[in-house]
């Protein structure tokens, strides 16, 4: 089954818009892990195991591995979502841009050594660099359209022919890159006004909302903005908001707790 259609079976199954971000940063462990040199792999699963009940997709962000050389335990940790959690997609946040022939081993990395459901890309580089993904017809290619972050309009709100980049970037996604019906566009919950200009491009597609939580997207807004005709359309991330609810002993309920408060909050919207 490819990722779309694992998405959309999740929606249904799950009743959930929620992705869990997974971003270790071991600082802000509970001391149990104090010490423990499995402690990214132990902590990331045991949020995945306190959380999958309420979520669509689960988004490990590759930097936060690497940076601790802690790629083997990604690896085990997509694997155990599979295993354990199987139908819930993974979608590794790796935001990559490239040209083709090294865009080829990127999509390689994400789709075979870490056997991830879907990446994220940047398109800046244009379609050719997107192409080595785009082929792979039974994974997700995610593309940046308008990012939450605070400088994101310097350059995704540039006019170009009378309209903003980012609006370029839906378009052509919906148009032109998406033959294979694998692509899903990120756009900000911290945007709400542009979240409902891309939904109306690009009609049903799905959309990858970081920005709920900890940046200060609201959720609410997010839903009546951007869900499709049947409530779904949307994985609503949230990253810190729920891995370090509590630092506590109590670290895995408290990641529960928030994973299906914000499914809740969301779903009142649909």
């Amino acid at each position: 089954m490819g990722f779309m259609q694992q998405l959309q079976q999740r929606w249904a199954t799950s009743g959930s818009l929620v992705c869990v971000g997974l971003d270790p940063e071991p600082a802000k462990f509970p001391a149990k892990f104090k010490g423990d040199p499995d402690a990214v792999f132990g902590f990331c699963r045991d949020i995945v195991d306190a959380t999958a009940e309420f979520a669509c997709a689960f988004k490990p962000q590759i930097a936060h591995f690497a940076a601790l050389g802690a790629e083997g335990a990604l690896e085990r940790l997509i694997a155990h979502i599979h295993a354990k959690h199987p139908g819930v997609p993974v979608i590794l946040d790796a935001k990559r841009g490239d040209i083709g022939s090294t865009a080829q081993r990127y999509a390689v990395e994400a789709f075979d050594r870490y056997a991830a459901d879907a990446v994220t890309v940047n398109p800046y580089l244009g379609g050719d660099s997107l192409q080595p993904y785009l082929e792979r017809a039974d994974r997700g290619v995610v593309v940046l359209c308008r990012t939450s972050n605070p400088g994101a309009g310097d350059l995704q709100d540039l006019v170009v022919d009378g309209r903003p980049l980012y609006q370029h970037v839906a378009a052509k996604a919906a148009a032109e890159w998406n033959g294979n019906g694998n692509v899903a566009l990120v756009v900000g919950a911290t945007w709400p006004e542009q979240l409902r200009e891309v939904r109306a491009i690009v009609g049903d597609m799905p959309l990858l909302v970081p920005g709920v939580g900890a940046q200060g997207g609201d959720a609410a807004g997010v839903v009546r903005n951007a869900r499709t005709a049947n409530g779904t359309g949307l994985m609503v991330s949230s990253s810190r908001a729920i891995l370090y609810a509590s630092a506590g002993d109590d670290y895995a309920e408290a990641a529960s707790a928030a994973a299906r408060a914000l499914r809740d909050t969301l779903n009142r919207h649909r």
